[in-house]
């Protein structure tokens, strides 16, 4: 057998190769899921009250969903909810000591200034929030007999009366008064089958929960209690569970896991700890309230929201595409087909047919693009286009899979500092370890830029996936990278508008296609407002912002400059005013305000609560990043001009003394930020700071990175790759890498975190490729040269934004 060679099988190793690997890993999923779905069932709630596992120590994962963390305010608001759409807030408890203490739980958590009264044991216990209108009871009946039965008996002939939700078990009183006999535990599979079919008839108003019994620490429970051990529990456990296995009554098995895992916390060896009983609080509420309040963060017994005609429309357009693409490919296979049956009898051709063929017989004719091309290039262009647009269906198509439906699973995110430092230990192993050298030498240039985009968006997406925002020295770091991202595009835009002025609408079109296509298209798909993809409507902002600054009399170039140096003195004129407008915009947050919610522009700048506070937010933070860009961008210009800083040769910017000075500050800068990140107390105070220090970091950074020639004109290609993408993988994140619109993590493969992140990162990057690829396809059919085209398309797309205002609220 023979070996091949390596540098065969790295051919085979590019993006298209992966993409299609991408695609039957997708596949095999999707039959994957859909046979846990035809064998487990779709209902979340049963996962939700089934299975699940500690994360670390002390955090509780269901399985395949996630679970909404209740405060008191909540779960008042669920229960009102509840009470002002007509329905009953009526909740029953109906067992032992054990389902008294999950009734205290229940009951303090709604309100937290309820005390426990003395000597309640063996008596019923009666809650009313006459405000809330909430009824809670918990009825003494340690055991299943005809006491149990009697309970049931009034609800069983009065519909009306019948609570909202009944949580109950048994089994450990009728260990204890046995003495653990088998006999007491035959009849209690008696008992319990008499009362099924009575549990049974509840369901239809009525949700039943049984919950099963807990481990107990035999090391810890008191002596009169000894024969209560979890080989008992574990038979009466699986008695209440073949007995109720075809029945419509929810088990609880989940708080068994959790008691189990937290044993420690256990004071007496029979009841829950603080903690243990906590987490059963959080999934009790889980499951009566997630369908009501749909928490983004709560997807455990939340039903997917429903499809908007605006996603109809969309859809079926991207059907219509797909529809028309499979029959281009089919008839051109069969143009193909028939070009090679006619080769062998060319006679009755005609001589231009015979010329073809020949063409194609010989070899100069040898795919089907050259086929259609000989044909005519607008067959060509269309089938491009349509081919295009199916593509992006079929991603589109995954998007609303992941995200707005519960085929696939998601879970909580999870934070610990190894969980945060480990991946980022790793992609900066593999970014060092891809270095190469560049062709450029000026600073910034474009493979560095790509390198700083690529790096940035890497530690952003470990940020959002580990939920690292809480911790407020990685939270300022990252605030660093958002500003760094308009930096750069500040600096990018107006260096180009400077140096080559090129300010026709034709450019600013496309560079406003670029940045929103992806976001139109999901908001469109996945029935978001614009405002929730914030950086791309940030970045488009301050791209207009630019655009109509440099493009306002005088028009200020690099060439022109140096024939009118007056024109110098107008640029900073343009400085001054753009930085004294976003001065004024921040101090009178009203005059903000009433620019922005003004129609027909307001549908751009509110979230679907009709707020601006997001907005307000996002804009004021990073309100000087793009105007610093531009600025060092016409001093960096300047300072070459005028042959102050030389970086077209591979030789070091400064002599070595100046190099050592200013790398030495640089360092200071970079500290004396990490510092402020670390010593500032709250988000609020740190935020406030944030836009007049942000320019501190980028500038220390920028000169360490580029004072020397060694790291000046050396770049990481793997981070550079990344940052060639860097806006569709910060945007795709949202809804096919996170869940739950960021809320959380997909889960293709449960049970196994590291697998499972290591799959969905592949599958990731693969389709945001694809999309930066088909962006690149369409931008050419969507901006066209001629600008009598141009001004067609933009037009249509006005015609078309007038449903989608109309749906958002714009008109």
């Amino acid at each position: 057998m023979t070996v091949k060679d390596p540098r065969e099988i790295v051919k085979h190793i590019n993006s298209r190769n992966a993409k299609i690997l991408a695609v039957f890993t997708v596949i095999g999923f999707i039959g994957y899921h859909g046979i846990l779905h035809l064998t487990s069932g779709i209902d979340s709630c049963k996962w939700l009250l089934s299975d699940g596992r500690f994360q670390g120590f002390r955090v509780w994962q269901p399985y395949g969903c996630m679970m909404h963390s209740y405060s008191s305010g909540d779960s008042q608001m669920c229960l009102q909810y509840i009470a002002y759409w007509g329905g009953k807030t009526h909740v029953v408890f109906i067992g032992d000591s054990r389902i008294r203490q999950l009734y205290f739980g229940f009951v303090s958590l709604i309100n937290p200034k309820y005390v426990i009264e003395n000597n309640i044991a063996h008596h019923n216990i009666h809650y009313t929030d006459k405000e809330l209108k909430v009824h809670i009871d918990f009825i003494w009946a340690p055991m299943v007999n005809q006491t149990m039965f009697d309970i049931y008996k009034p609800w069983m002939q009065d519909v009306s009366i019948r609570p909202s939700l009944i949580v109950t078990g048994s089994g450990v009183w009728a260990i204890k008064v046995s003495n653990a006999s088998m006999s007491m535990y035959n009849s209690y599979q008696r008992n319990l089958s008499r009362l099924v079919p009575m549990l049974n008839n509840l369901t239809p108003v009525t949700k039943v929960l049984w919950v099963l019994q807990d481990p107990v620490l035999t090391e810890k429970l008191h002596p009169s209690r000894k024969m209560i051990t979890n080989e008992q529990i574990d038979l009466y456990n699986k008695g209440a569970m073949e007995v109720m296995h075809h029945s419509k009554i929810l088990i609880w098995s989940s708080s068994r896991l959790v008691s189990q895992g937290l044993y420690q916390d256990q004071v007496d060896g029979l009841h829950m700890g603080k903690n243990a009983l906590n987490y059963a609080i959080q999934i009790l509420l889980n499951m009566y309230c997630n369908d009501h309040m749909n928490y983004n963060d709560g997807t455990c017994c939340s039903s997917p929201e429903p499809v908007t005609v605006l996603q109809l429309i969309t859809f079926a357009i991207f059907g219509v595409s797909c529809c028309i693409a499979l029959a281009m490919i089919i008839h051109r296979k069969w143009i193909s087909r028939k070009l090679h049956s006619n080769i062998l009898d060319v006679e009755g051709n005609s001589s231009e047919n015979r010329e073809l063929l020949s063409k194609f017989y010989n070899g100069s004719i040898s795919t089907d693009e050259d086929i259609l091309t000989s044909r005519g290039r607008k067959e060509t262009s269309f089938f491009e286009l349509v081919t295009a647009l199916a593509r992006l269906a079929i991603v589109m198509s995954y998007f609303f899979l992941c995200d707005r439906t519960n085929f696939f699973m998601k879970e909580n995110k999870y934070f610990t500092y190894t969980n945060f430092f480990l991946p980022l230990g790793y992609l900066f192993a593999l970014g060092l370890f891809f270095t190469e050298e560049s062709q450029f030498t000026q600073v910034l240039h474009r493979d560095q830029t790509n390198e700083w985009k690529g790096w940035m968006q890497l530690l952003i997406l470990i940020y959002h996936m580990t939920g690292a925002s809480h911790v407020l020295p990685i939270y300022m770091h990252i605030r660093v990278l958002v500003t760094s991202y308009l930096f750069l595009s500040g600096y990018g835009h107006f260096t180009y508008f400077y140096q080559y002025g090129d300010f026709g609408f034709y450019r600013f079109w496309q560079v406003i296609f670029r940045l929103n296509f992806l976001v139109v298209v999901l908001c469109l798909c996945m029935n978001r407002p614009y405002q929730f993809y914030y950086f791309v409507p940030l970045v488009s902002f301050w791209f207009v912002v630019m655009f109509v600054t440099v493009k306002s009399v005088p028009q200020v170039t690099a060439p022109a400059a140096e024939v009118n140096p007056l024109l110098y003195f107008y640029m900073i004129l343009k400085f001054v005013t753009l930085f004294g407008v976003v001065t004024v915009l921040y101090m009178s947050e009203v005059f903000f305000e009433k620019i922005f919610v003004t129609r027909p522009w307001k549908a751009l700048f509110v979230t679907t609560d009709d707020s601006i506070k997001e907005w307000w937010f996002r804009w004021k933070i990073d309100r000087y990043s793009v105007a610093f860009g531009m600025l060092f961008a016409f001093g960096l210009q300047l300072l070459k001009q005028y042959h102050i800083l030389d970086d077209k040769n591979r030789g070091n910017l400064f002599s070595r003394g100046i190099s050592l000075t200013a790398a030495s500050a640089a360092l200071v800068g970079i500290a004396s930020y990490a510092i402020f990140a670390f010593l500032c107390r709250n988000k609020l105070e740190c935020n406030e700071v944030h836009p007049y220090i942000s320019f501190v970091p980028i500038l220390s950074y920028i000169i360490l990175r580029n004072i020397s020639s060694y790291l000046r004109t050396k770049y990481s290609m793997f981070f550079a790759w990344f940052g060639n993408i860097s806006l569709e993988l910060f945007i795709a994140q949202y809804h096919i890498w996170l869940a739950a619109d960021t809320h959380g993590v997909l889960v293709l493969v449960p049970g196994y975190p590291v697998l499972n992140a290591l799959i969905t990162s592949f599958l990731f990057v693969c389709i945001a490729h694809e999309i930066h690829v088909l962006t690149n396809i369409l931008v050419s059919y969507a901006v066209p040269t001629d600008w009598k085209y141009l001004i067609r398309n933009v037009t249509i797309f006005l015609l078309l934004l007038v449903p989608i205002g109309i749906h958002d609220g714009m008109f």
